[in-house]
């Protein structure tokens, strides 16, 4: 238990980048550093997330916890990652709403982002090794990748893929096993796609009790990457009840964005804006609730799903497409990222970092943060 919280407290203080960054960085300590779950399990895991509704950084945290320690390393974990991000963001939700503005951390964070690239690159090429033994599993990833990054929607290719990947490898067994699905109902059985504008609560004065009804509900639907909250909360708390300002909501992403972390935070950071500190309570209790349920439910079925022969070419072309979306997530954040000689410096640094010097994540942060600083002053 000490293990697990010192490694998610210190995950949660230093994991910039979106969570992509951060699985990067949990498959460094936990499967690098200290071989606490294989790169196959850690896969495995991977592809039960995204399976699932919620954060996928956070519930990888939940997940370990929980194959490391039961239900109480489940808990430590979950509230370990998160509690830094919420201590931070409750801080600047004062400042934003005590003056109107929070401060300005532009060239810190943009440090971290050109060398978070750099380490979400390298963990992808880690997890990758088991699946470039399979052919078709590569011809599949790369197709999902490609696909990603012309606008394809995540969680159609994850479906396909390890849809793909179940026909390719028992399509002559499949309708003799086809029973095997049954032990996948429970990751399947999560609420249906919906939009979180419609949970009948009219427009009007916010109360604590329609603010956690409405992220409880986010929590419970949302698929897919953390930037998928801007959408939800845009329909439900700026068009449908105008709890927010769309300046408000800007400011909120900003946030989750440049603290460490789950980008959900930003839900501590509205549910302050609007109610106060009992509002950031129960906005940030609701949104990451399920997420702690979800794995409770799924977590020990995952080795079973590896033993049923129907289920392993699912979780195999569920591996496959979680890697190519990983490699994307990778190629946007470059696009974006990576436009000056600054930023490539940091990057081109970051690379040496983590492929010859073996760095601590830790210390890539920290020092990119200070370079983008130290850039900045020029």
């Amino acid at each position: 238990m000490k293990d697990i919280v010192l490694l998610f407290l210190k995950l949660g203080t230093i994991a910039f980048g979106g969570p992509a960054a951060h699985i990067a960085m949990m498959e460094e300590e936990v499967v690098k550093k200290r071989q606490w779950i294989s790169h196959e399990y850690f896969l495995d895991m991977l592809s039960a997330t995204n399976l699932i509704p919620g954060p996928n950084s956070t519930e990888m945290a939940i997940h370990i916890g929980y194959v490391r320690a039961g239900w109480r390393g489940l808990v430590a974990a979950g509230l370990c990652f998160i509690l830094p991000s919420l201590i931070i963001t409750l801080l600047l939700a004062h400042l934003y709403v005590t003056y109107g503005s929070t401060p300005q951390l532009g060239s810190f964070v943009s440090g971290v982002r050109s060398a978070i690239i750099a380490v979400i690159a390298a963990a992808v090429f880690r997890l990758a090794k088991p699946v470039l033994k399979n052919r078709f599993m590569v011809v599949l990833g790369v197709l999902v990748l490609a696909l990603n990054l012309l606008g394809v929607d995540e969680i159609l290719l994850l479906f396909g893929a390890a849809a793909a990947g179940l026909i390719r490898s028992y399509r002559d067994q499949l309708r003799k096993t086809v029973t095997s699905l049954i032990v996948l109902s429970p990751l399947l059985s999560a609420p249906i796609l919906t939009s979180a504008a419609g949970t009948g609560i009219a427009a009007g004065s916010a109360t604590l009790a329609g603010l956690g009804l409405f992220f409880l509900k986010v929590g419970s639907i949302l698929y897919g990457s953390g930037y998928v909250l801007v959408a939800f909360l845009q329909g439900g708390l700026v068009d449908s009840r105008h709890w927010l300002t769309h300046t408000q909501l800007l400011d909120a992403v900003a946030v989750g964005q440049f603290t460490p972390g789950p980008v959900l935070s930003a839900a501590t950071f509205i549910g302050y804006t609007i109610l106060g500190l009992p509002g950031a309570a129960v906005a940030t209790a609701g949104i990451f609730l399920p997420s702690f349920v979800f794995v409770l439910i799924s977590s020990p079925f995952i080795p079973k799903l590896r033993k049923s022969w129907l289920a392993r070419g699912f979780l195999d072309g569920a591996n496959a497409a979680s890697l190519g979306l990983m490699l994307a997530v990778t190629v946007f954040l470059a696009g974006s990222s990576l436009t000056g000689i600054s930023s490539w410096g940091i990057f081109l640094s970051a690379m040496g970092a983590v492929r010859f010097w073996n760095l601590n994540t830790a210390w890539i942060v920290i020092g990119a943060a200070v370079l983008g600083w130290l850039f900045s002053l020029q």
